[in-house]
């Protein structure tokens, strides 16, 4: 059962990860908040949810 929240956890943390990359942030801005996902990667993704910069789909 572990293995299934790491893998949930995982994806969670790539699609947050891409949403960041996606925004119009700083490359800063972008830094830090990858690098916060990395470090803590379930407290970073609900901190990056809540505040985050959100992905800009619509172009």
């Amino acid at each position: 059962m572990r293995w299934l929240f790491s893998i949930i956890v995982f994806a969670l943390d790539v699609w947050a990860i891409a949403s960041i990359i996606n925004t119009d942030a700083s490359n800063k801005s972008k830094i830090l908040w990858i690098l916060l996902i990395v470090i803590l990667p379930i407290l970073g993704l609900i901190i990056w949810y809540f505040a985050g910069p959100k992905a800009n789909y619509r172009r």
